[in-house]
């Protein structure tokens, strides 16, 4: 009886530690932190971190924009969150942020997996595969090799996989120097050897394609290696959630065809900007002007603006091609986007005839949103500008105009100040960041260029003769009801 007691007694003290155990371990279970996973979708936000640069993230007319932008906010849209964009303004930094406890939930910034990036960080599944490229300037002797680089004046990103692969190849050439630098991106390289400023840099072919078109003396050298992919970064660690779900959106992005469409959007094509010649504009005067001529006419009849601008607009837009669309999804004879021509009253923005009244509509308000201080005929290229790249950003390039003590209400110093939004020393310093400030440098000149031509084709005063001799005779116009035209807009 007494061994039966003892035995009870004992049956019942573990019985009690054992339930005091699963307590604890309940209550362990409890207390366990969320997953990384589990914190976006409780909060409700994917906070991403980036670069500014055209590759990746910037601001132009249509809003934010960019490769990585368009990849990411299709990712926090599949997980029914908010995406907050947050830009770093080297990789160091990118990195440093993406490590800390409060920091963002992942980085999408065009990244390579490097060994030693492996060690602190997990990187996705790559999404796209680019080609570390040497570029140099059209008129130096080409390098051909690796050891063509000895004595070169070169330039790289701080931090980039092209400072590392510099880093190796002086290992077996000692005498190889370069510059590692945090204080540019990709665009003020390839400007830097376009002007002759460095003799070499490295980039990838992804961002070489897309801004190439810009920097007419900057050619490939040779490619540096083979291929390599671009992934996605999340902190490292144990947590493995948002990975994992990051590779199931891009393996699901890849098999239904949609990364595959932003690769085209972004990297298929090169724009074409500049003028495109003479010959080909007279024969677009002849074969394409006179479809859309009167729709011009009534567009600024309606909106009291020279016709003439309105269609050199158009033509520098799209050829006159009113089912052009662009890369960035602006369609129609006059390249609207679809939330400007939902504002401007177009239900169909490849109707050539609404196409124009919209554009007509829309360049007016633009127009009337400049300072007051800006007189014409500066007004009309200024909104010809804005037009093109934004109201936020062209109030940055004249706030740098007036920096360098210049007038920012000429458009003849504003355009000089322009191209420098597509430079971090610069765009750094703005309130809108990145731009592509060359592009409504040469927008605004050759719409100027379209439109003198179409000015000096249309005066009463000539003679058929002397119109017949120009090779730009536009058939359907009756000179003989000719009237002046105001000054444009």
């Amino acid at each position: 009886m007494f061994a039966q007691s003892v035995i009870r007694k004992h049956c019942t003290f573990w019985v009690a530690v054992i339930g005091i155990l699963l307590q604890l371990s309940g209550c362990a279970e409890e207390q366990k932190p969320p997953s990384a996973l589990e914190r976006v979708q409780t909060e409700g936000v994917l906070r991403v971190i980036t670069r500014n640069s055209p590759a990746t993230y910037f601001q132009d007319r249509n809003g934010e924009t960019g490769f990585e932008y368009e990849l990411v906010k299709r990712f926090a849209a599949d997980l029914k969150v908010k995406l907050e964009i947050q830009t770093a303004d080297n990789l160091d930094e990118l990195f440093s942020r993406l490590k800390a406890p409060d920091g963002p939930s992942l980085a999408a910034a065009g990244l390579t997996s490097s060994a030693d990036r492996k060690s602190e960080f997990q990187f996705s599944k790559p999404y796209l595969q680019v080609t570390p490229q040497v570029i140099y300037r059209h008129g130096n002797r080409r390098p051909t090799r690796p050891e063509d680089l000895i004595g070169k004046k070169i330039m790289v990103l701080k931090g980039s996989s092209h400072a590392n692969q510099l880093a190796m190849l002086k290992v077996q050439y000692p005498t190889l120097a370069y510059e590692e630098s945090s204080d540019v991106e990709v665009v003020d390289l390839l400007r830097m050897v376009d002007e002759g400023q460095i003799d070499l840099t490295l980039v990838d072919s992804n961002e070489l394609s897309m801004n190439q078109v810009y920097f007419p003396n900057v050619r490939v050298a040779f490619d540096l290696g083979d291929e390599l992919g671009l992934s996605w970064a999340v902190p490292g660690g144990e947590d493995h959630s948002l990975l994992d779900e990051m590779n199931a959106f891009l393996q699901r992005a890849n098999e239904n065809g949609s990364l595959k469409r932003l690769k085209d959007r972004y990297y298929g094509h090169v724009d074409v900007l500049g003028y495109v010649g003479a010959y080909t504009f007279a024969q677009h005067l002849q074969n394409r002007l006179p479809r859309y001529e009167q729709f011009f006419r009534d567009a600024g009849k309606n909106h009291s603006l020279d016709w003439r601008l309105l269609a050199a607009m158009g033509y520098q837009e799209s050829l006159w091609q009113p089912t052009a669309t662009s890369k960035t999804g602006v369609r129609g004879l006059m390249m609207l986007t679809l939330r400007t021509a939902q504002a401007m009253g177009v239900s169909n923005r490849l109707d050539p005839k609404q196409s124009i009244q919209g554009g007509a509509k829309y360049i007016v308000k633009v127009k009337a949103g400049l300072p007051d201080s800006i007189k014409e005929p500066d007004r009309t290229w200024f909104a010809l500008a804005a037009y093109n790249v934004g109201g936020g950003h062209l109030e940055d390039a004249r706030k740098l105009t007036q920096a360098e003590g210049l007038d920012p209400n000429k458009w003849l110093d504003v355009q000089k100040i322009l191209p420098r939004l597509s430079q971090k020393k610069w765009f750094s310093k703005t309130r809108y960041g990145y731009a592509r400030g060359g592009e409504p440098v040469h927008f605004v000149r050759n719409i100027r260029r379209y439109y003198d031509i179409l000015t000096w084709v249309t005066q009463p005063q000539l003679e058929d003769s002397q119109v017949v001799d120009s090779n730009i005779h536009v058939p359907g116009i009756d000179k003989n009801n000719l009237k002046k035209e105001t000054s444009p807009l």
